[in-house]
């Protein structure tokens, strides 16, 4: 019983299985679907995914893959109420990413074959059994065969249907949208299209209509198409029907042509209040869905692996004691309650039906998105750089929980290479390199300068600040050291 089991080779169990690849954990990753996807589904890669991605090692191949689209635009008729500007992100990633999920998930598979590890497809998981010192899976095969493993850890990727979670019987507190919406995948030409490089937002009074780029001069289409009514649901969409929301809800002047994916979707914002229970965790679209408003739902499933991946591989490497396990699930929720509400808000502005109301949200959004500080308090949100562990039980002192910021790195990011360590910032590189060798499992042999000579950092290996103290605080950073290694 030695390989971490994952359930779901999507995006989030892809990262997963890559990040624990990398730390040297053996893992098994099954996938019941006989291919990867094949559709653009999530399309942006936000910019903390892209700073984490370097760390990972693949950013490189995402950024030659994808389009860089450096703003949005939010449209009513021929009028621009505003144009938010992602350069204003406080990123060398000052851009959104534009990569559909089907290149995401080629180019994640490539990153995990270059550890030696392969998606096992066909393989579902029929089931499973929890001891005190592991799982019991049951697997099921293409062919109908079935085998029992063992894992010290079962980490369930698979999605809003989550086989894992309805093992647990975690409850998937939350509700549908409204709405039908369509989506399609088109070209787009003509005169009055938007830039090929933005994302483009019409609010009309019958439902906002929104352009996302994709590569390879496509664009994706989306818009509401009236209330669900599940006694009557509706036909696949046509190309005539793309056109004709263009014409009556961007004004026309471009045309729709060369379809390759017309389909229509619901909105659902659900998420379970724990995202572990004893040795089985959840992470991704398993654990929380919502609105694609925003495009962070890909993203935060990622961080989400990103986050348990260097945790758990310190656990299982026996470099920290098991209760560093304990703080996946609070970090992590709270960040999925902030994007789920997020998300919510932005989905509703647009979807206000009220005439009145319309009037009153196009002139608000016209003067606050005149505003500079608006336009890049947007930006900052959606990049998704400030999410922060301000709470989590592995904060301690004033600022900790913040992301490092990459221009403070002092070398590779945190977390790079094959040992997931803490980073040690500290101005007394004497006294630094002995606390490290009183903890060589947790932290890199040679502290790094930190940015105020005056302050003291312990930096976890997926670039968050841990531990702040000012640079006489040597017994602080024992402490929280001592604490990390502890046994259970």
């Amino acid at each position: 019983m030695t390989d971490i089991l994952i359930v779901g080779a999507g995006p989030v169990g892809l990262t997963m299985a890559a990040e624990l690849a990398r730390y040297g954990v053996g893992v098994r990753l099954i996938d019941r679907a006989p291919h990867a996807t094949e559709t653009s589904k999530a399309l942006v890669v936000w910019s903390r995914t892209l700073e984490l991605m370097d760390r990972m090692g693949c950013s490189r191949a995402f950024l030659d893959a994808g389009l860089r689209a450096p703003g949005a635009s939010i449209r009513s008729g021929g009028t621009i109420l505003g144009q938010p500007r992602f350069e204003s992100i406080a990123s060398a990633y000052n851009f959104a990413l534009m990569v559909p999920q089907r290149d995401t998930e080629r180019l994640l598979t490539a990153h995990l074959r270059s550890f030696g590890v392969a998606v096992e497809r066909q393989v579902e998981l029929a089931g499973f059994t929890e001891a005190a010192d592991g799982v019991a899976a049951r697997l099921r095969h293409a062919d109908g065969r079935e085998e029992t493993v063992g894992t010290p850890w079962l980490i369930g990727c698979d999605g809003a249907h989550s086989t894992v979670r309805h093992g647990l019987g975690l409850a998937f507190e939350g509700s549908a949208q409204g709405d039908d919406w369509l989506l399609a995948d088109v070209r787009l030409d003509g005169p009055g299209a938007p830039p090929p490089d933005e994302i483009a937002t019409y609010l009309h009074r019958d439902g906002p209509f929104v352009v996302f780029p994709i590569p390879h001069g496509r664009a994706r289409v989306v818009a509401t198409v009236g209330r669900t009514d599940a006694a009557h649901p509706r036909p696949d969409p046509t190309l005539a029907d793309v056109q004709a929301l263009i014409d009556r809800r961007a004004g026309g002047g471009f045309l729709a042509s060369d379809p390759v994916w017309l389909t229509h979707f619901r909105i659902n914002e659900r998420k379970v209040s724990e995202y572990r229970r004893g040795r089985v965790f959840l992470a991704g679209d398993a654990a929380h869905i919502h609105s694609p408003a925003g495009g962070q739902g890909m993203n935060t499933g990622m961080q989400d692996a990103v986050n348990l991946a260097w945790k758990l591989a310190m656990v299982v490497r026996g470099r920290a004691g098991a209760s560093l396990l304990a703080s996946y699930s609070p970090e992590r929720s709270a960040v999925g309650d902030l994007v789920l509400r997020n998300a919510g808000r932005l989905t509703d502005m647009a979807t206000l039906s009220n005439p009145a109301a319309q009037g009153a949200r196009n002139l608000a959004l016209r003067f606050l998105l005149g505003l500079h500080t608006v336009r890049n308090r947007l930006a900052t949100t959606m990049s998704e750089i400030e999410i922060a562990y301000g709470g989590s039980p592995l904060s301690k002192g004033p600022g900790s929980g913040a992301r490092w910021e990459p221009e403070a790195y002092e070398g590779p990011p945190p977390g790079t290479g094959g040992e997931p360590r803490f980073v040690l910032y500290a101005a007394d590189a004497g006294r630094g390199a002995a606390l490290a060798g009183r903890f060589p499992g947790l932290l890199e042999a040679a502290p790094r300068s930190p940015p105020d000579p005056s302050g003291l950092f312990v930096v976890r290996p997926d670039c968050y600040v841990g531990l702040s103290a000012g640079g006489r605080g040597w017994d602080e950073a024992e402490r929280y050291l001592r604490g990390l290694a502890q046994s259970d």
